[in-house]
């Protein structure tokens, strides 16, 4: 094992960690960079304070280029941007994600039910990798994979290991991202299913700042 140095500081040694067990995963290699692990966040303090490879920035609103663009100039790290596909459909999806191309986004992320006609626009439109979110085994692997699609979202909470396998009996080569879970078992099982990456969702900003009170009041 390579000895890895490791630099760190007084002030920034509190950050939210991935499960070390993320490592166990072969990675997507995009644009030269191994990302393994993506936290799931849209708060700008916990993207400036974790050790995650990639973020994953997908909110249950309508996307907004004023929030990409924060997120992107806030993050200091790769970062995907979510561009709609449900409500926000057609050509506002299509301008978002040349938005947050052009802002320096590394991917962007399509919601479930996005129509393969969009994939195939922001194919033709995108010069980073389009990501769908898959939640169930019935949705339309294959019509997904013959629009273009680059990377799979799995989150199908306990159905995930499940929806993993479908997409590799289907494509034994396309990239696939997945939620782990809360345990080193959940994960571990996901990256067994087949899963490149791991996407992490960390515990609230308020959580935090409970359990660091607590930790005060204790000291």
């Amino acid at each position: 094992m390579k000895n890895i140095r490791t630099f760190g500081s007084r002030l920034r040694k509190n950050i939210v960690e991935v499960p070390e067990i993320i490592n166990e995963c072969s990675g997507l290699r995009v644009f030269g960079q191994l990302l393994k692990s993506f936290i799931f966040s849209t708060d700008v303090a916990i993207i400036r304070n974790t050790n995650a490879n990639a973020i994953i920035a997908v909110y249950p609103f309508t996307p907004q280029p004023t929030i990409s663009q924060a997120l992107i100039l806030a993050a200091d790290k790769p970062i995907f941007c979510g561009v709609g596909g449900g409500i926000t459909n057609g050509d506002r999806s299509v301008e978002l994600a040349v938005h947050a191309d052009f802002q320096g986004a590394l991917g962007v992320v399509l919601n479930k039910p996005t129509p393969n006609d969009l994939i195939r626009r922001l194919k033709e439109k995108i010069d980073i990798p389009v990501t769908i979110t898959v939640v169930a085994e019935k949705d339309d692997i294959k019509g997904r994979i013959d629009a273009g699609i680059d990377i799979f979202n799995v989150s199908g909470a306990g159905k995930t290991s499940d929806i993993i396998r479908r997409i590799r009996d289907i494509d034994d080569e396309v990239a696939i991202i997945a939620t782990g879970g809360k345990t080193p078992e959940t994960i571990h099982m996901a990256i067994r299913a087949g899963a490149n990456a791991i996407s992490y969702t960390p515990p609230s900003t308020g959580q935090l700042v409970k359990d660091t009170i607590k930790r005060y009041r204790n000291e």
